[in-house]
């Protein structure tokens, strides 16, 4: 069984290679754009919000969730959705003045198997910022078959900014569909973007932090009934999850974290060590290509993965034709190449076959199909709101002011000295992934560590070859949470759940019976 989930960064990290279509309990309302003077800073909460004991937020707590069998998409034909629940939840638009304006959060539901067993809810979050959890949800059908299902209702949800809730839009479906393939880049892009999320989502902008998505969370724990919130995240829902536990250290329950975010870094720090990890899962896929039977990288390991890199970075003055009048471009079939990396070593056969397909037969399909899934990007040339949401969110969160002159030239450097062949392209424009350089609200908060004292604990889990969320951020959040087990998974590929047997039952005997790892735990 693997777990589908969703990309910290725009730039890098590739969504599901089959992302679910969005199902039919939407309806979000997005609060009327207004654009803002000037740059502002994002309000932040308190330290220590008071959750459920504010009288201000005891409607929110005390609502009772209106359940119903979600609609079925006809586009989704292997899975039926009306087979869950759907709800909405509603929240703050903002949590220092809650008797104003609400917003909604979309909800589905997967409800036990054996009632007589239940434990709770367990939450779950597949990553982004801008994954769906609803999506996540809905075309999970194997998750949790292996006992979770027995014990919990899996509750996924669509954090505020995010697909069927109230959701940030910016580009319509044909300019992203330019936007996210294009080889040019300058120090436009950021303002175009920004005014058009600006133009669409003013009011909301400032509102979808992740401290604020924590907030949700803690409300959606008590309108659900649940004393403590139990949860799943992945990637970028790692992050969530620690914000989480930051604020609200007694309501944690049975939490976990994997593919582990570094809440200490900035925007630029995460972008060149992704780029890192990213080049040496490359150069690993490259050299085990060269040693298969057929592979049109050649026979020499040593010199795959340039090849490859030659053959990508060429695609920029010669793109390839797809089908629709669509083009092939470096962006895009480096998007393609990297998405699969996502997964572990199994996904490797296919990633051959589409660049052979591409290489050998100048056809650029299978190459493209892989970016548009990574992209969002349905048959119909529309496009699910994930990168509008990512840009959203990251330019909300602590880390993402411009950094120095000095800082952009160490990015460089590091980059050209560990990453050669994925950063040979790139201008400093790539370095800002998202470029929030014309944002109109960032938050002052800085990135620090995180400890949660009080809180029960915690189990991190890291994968030693994982490109997107490097092993080492999961070894420094279990350290700095203060009260972490890290378990690790060896192998390559994003996350550890569902790619073993020894780490999905490591995680779901923690999740089922409270009981954690021995420390030192390794699985291969």
């Amino acid at each position: 069984m693997n777990v589908n989930i969703v990309r910290l960064s725009g730039r890098l990290l590739p969504a599901a290679l089959a992302a679910a279509l969005l199902a039919g309990c939407s309806g979000s309302t997005t609060p009327e754009a207004a654009a803002p003077s000037g740059p502002a800073a994002s309000p932040s909460p308190t330290a220590k919000p008071t959750g459920e004991a504010d009288p201000a937020l005891a409607p929110f707590y005390g609502q009772q969730l209106a359940w119903a069998a979600c609609a079925d998409d006809p586009k989704t034909e292997k899975q039926d959705e009306s087979a869950l629940q759907c709800a909405r939840l509603r929240v703050p638009l903002d949590y220092t003045a809650p008797a104003g304006e609400s917003i909604e959060l979309a909800l589905a539901r997967r409800a036990t198997t054996k009632a007589d067993q239940r434990i709770g809810s367990l939450l779950l979050n597949p990553g982004g910022p801008g994954g769906s959890g609803v999506e996540f949800v809905q075309g999970a059908a194997e998750l949790g078959k292996n006992g979770l299902r027995d014990r919990y209702d899996l509750v996924g949800f669509d954090p505020r900014g995010v697909g069927a809730s109230t959701a940030v839009h910016c580009l319509d479906g044909k300019a992203r569909d330019s936007w996210d393939i294009s080889d040019t880049r300058d120090g436009s892009r950021g303002k175009t973007l920004a005014d058009a999320c600006v133009a669409n989502s003013g009011k909301l902008l400032a509102h979808v932090g992740t401290r604020d998505a924590a907030r949700d969370l803690d409300v959606l724990r008590g309108a659900l009934g649940d004393p403590k919130l139990n949860y799943l995240g992945f990637s970028y829902g790692t992050y969530l999850g620690t914000r989480y536990a930051e604020q609200f250290p007694a309501k944690v329950g049975r939490v976990v974290l994997d593919g582990a975010v570094d809440p200490t870094l900035t925007q630029l720090d995460l972008a060149v060590q992704q780029n890192i990890s990213f080049e040496k899962s490359l150069r690993a896929f490259a050299t085990d290509c060269a040693r298969q039977e057929q592979c049109s990288l050649g026979k020499d390991p040593e010199q795959a993965a340039e090849k490859l890199a030659k053959f990508l970075d060429g695609l920029k003055d010669h793109p390839l034709d797809v089908p629709g009048g669509r083009k092939l471009t470096a962006t895009a079939a480096w998007t393609g190449t990297l998405s699969v990396l996502y997964a572990d070593k199994s996904a490797w056969e296919y990633l051959r076959n589409a660049i052979g397909w591409a290489m050998v037969r100048d056809k650029g399909d299978y190459l493209m199909a892989l970016a548009d899934d990574y992209y969002g990007r349905s048959e119909d040339g529309s496009h699910s709101n994930m990168f509008d949401a990512y840009t959203a969110i990251h330019c909300a969160d602590p880390g993402a002011s411009a950094p120095t002159d000095a800082q952009l030239a160490a990015a460089k450097q590091q980059l050209h000295d560990q990453a050669p062949l994925i950063s040979a392209r790139y201008t400093d424009e790539d370095l800002f992934d998202p470029d929030c350089r014309s944002w109109p609200y960032l938050t002052t908060e800085q990135p620090g560590p995180v400890r949660t004292p009080g809180a029960a604990p915690i189990l991190v889990v890291g994968s030693t070859g994982d490109p997107a969320t490097p092993y080492a951020w999961a070894e420094k959040l279990a350290e700095g949470l203060g009260n972490a087990t890290l378990l690790t998974r060896e192998g390559e590929g994003h996350t550890g759940y569902g790619k073993n047997d020894c780490t999905t039952n490591a995680v779901d005997t923690f999740l089922t019976a409270g009981t954690l790892p021995a420390p030192g735990t390794r699985c291969q």
